[in-house]
């Protein structure tokens, strides 16, 4: 019985290493954690997108949130919206920067709660000003979550030349990421007629 867990063992050693590889090292030692909210992107086009955030009771934070009555914390269901934001950037620009964060949010909206088991279907589509986005939530049609949006879209060695390596490391990070969620006929570069429009910092 020692071997064969022994081999166990060292499966889970190997695939635990290999994932911390595939990390940015950046991102391996910031603090806090990363959460990956979108599970899968629907449709998307130059200027819309609709995804997908699947809840489910495995995710170690509805433990606290609530005890006896685990719902989505409505932080996460507006991170989800940035998220997707951000991906419309990274799709229409064919990946053109690393970093895709929010800038400001107004007019945050929340409708009812998210359970596991449920899926919140998310639908980001550019507003009037650069880099702004209207932004909802929805479960079976019944909306969770609304906002407005602005990202600031930018790679770090714009400020630090000597980050352009980690530029690199995380915007090919994102393209594995896309290239696991985002629909089969989905493709960046037919996206960049203006790749860098709605871009700021």
């Amino acid at each position: 019985m020692a071997g064969p867990a022994r081999l166990q063992s060292t499966d889970w050693t190997d695939k635990k290493r290999s994932f911390q590889n595939d990390c940015p090292a950046d991102r391996r030692s910031a603090p806090g954690v990363r959460f990956n909210l979108i599970d899968k992107i629907v449709s998307i086009d130059e200027r819309r997108v609709v995804a997908v955030k699947q809840v489910s009771l495995a995710e170690e934070y509805l433990a606290d949130h609530f005890p006896t009555f685990p719902v989505l914390p409505g932080v996460m269901m507006l991170e989800t919206l940035v998220q997707a934001a951000g991906w419309l950037m990274h799709a229409r620009s064919d990946f053109a920067c690393s970093m895709a964060v929010l800038k400001e949010v107004r007019n945050v909206k929340y409708g009812r709660f998210v359970a596991p088991g449920e899926a919140l279907r998310v639908e980001v589509e550019s507003a009037d000003k650069p880099a702004t986005f209207k932004a909802a939530g929805r479960v079976d049609g019944r909306q969770a979550v609304a906002a407005r949006l602005e990202l600031a879209y930018f790679n770090l060695a714009d400020r630090r030349p000597s980050l352009a390596p980690i530029d690199r490391r995380l915007i090919e990070h994102h393209r594995r990421r896309w290239a696991l969620i985002a629909p089969n006929d989905a493709t960046a570069a037919d996206m960049t007629a203006n790749p860098m429009e709605g871009a700021t910092q």
